[in-house]
């Protein structure tokens, strides 16, 4: 039985497709640099708790049809939550599911990159217990494939741990940091308060798209000039307020 045939035997076969997809996907992403996004039209106001690992809270409002809403699936996938996101007060729990993508690392990670590594972990377990065991196209295979669901995403979070100083000190295209502060731009959400949105500037030529809040809770508008003060200490988005060409206000 040649390699070819095991690992596309009947048990490694939607791993194995899986993973070539998934390759697929980064050599394009790297040759041609195509960026793909998912475009959600969602307009979210994120406050993260964290204690430890597990005890995560959050407050996330989410609807639909908003006008200026601008957070896409890119986005929310390569959010970094970390410890410094810590608040005192205590919002409505998240689901499970979602405690599962934060505590394995598919947030504070790329998501395409965390997802990509537990694959090939899965897939690369998968084949070779099956190939010692000549399992690869049996039952008693099927049962191992599954089995390794779990064991696969602990090895995932042990492997991609190192990983989050290193992408928090790049920005969302995986290129070194650019300065942001002190640029000026456009505001792509209508937001005040505590409220997080989206916002667009310009920066050594190239045209970024970043998350703000408003400087001082006052309101700023879908399209309003604004000026970006400074990053938060968590890094997730930067403050911001309405640029005004005649005088503008700014409170550290």
């Amino acid at each position: 039985m040649t390699l070819t045939d095991i690992v596309f035997s009947d048990v490694n076969i939607t791993l194995t497709i899986l993973l070539i997809i998934l390759l697929t996907y980064w050599l394009i992403t790297m040759i041609s640099g195509i960026d793909f996004d998912l475009d959600m039209d969602i307009d979210v106001d994120l406050d993260v708790d964290i204690d430890a690992d597990v005890d995560i809270d959050v407050d996330s409002n989410i609807g639909t049809g908003l006008e200026g809403s601008d957070i896409d699936f890119h986005d929310v996938a390569n959010t970094e939550v970390n410890k410094e996101d810590i608040v005192g007060k205590r919002r409505k729990p998240l689901k499970w599911w979602q405690v599962l993508l934060i505590y394995f690392n598919f947030v504070g990670l790329p998501f395409m990159f965390t997802f990509t590594i537990w694959i090939f972990i899965w897939w690369l377990t998968t084949t070779i217990i099956t190939t010692v065991t000549n399992s690869y196209d049996n039952t008693f295979g099927f049962i191992l494939m599954i089995a390794g669901f779990f064991p696969s995403l602990l090895a995932t979070k042990v492997f991609t741990s190192p990983f989050k100083n290193f992408f928090r000190n790049l920005n969302q295209d995986g290129d070194s940091a650019t300065e942001i502060a002190g640029r000026k731009g456009i505001s792509l959400s209508t937001i005040s308060e505590d409220k997080l949105g989206r916002a667009e500037i310009k920066a050594d030529g190239n045209t970024l798209n970043i998350n703000i809040k408003s400087l001082d809770g006052k309101k700023i508008n879908y399209k309003s000039q604004i000026l970006i003060i400074k990053q938060s200490k968590n890094k997730l988005y930067y403050y911001a307020q309405e640029y005004f060409t005649d005088s503008i206000d700014i409170n550290f």
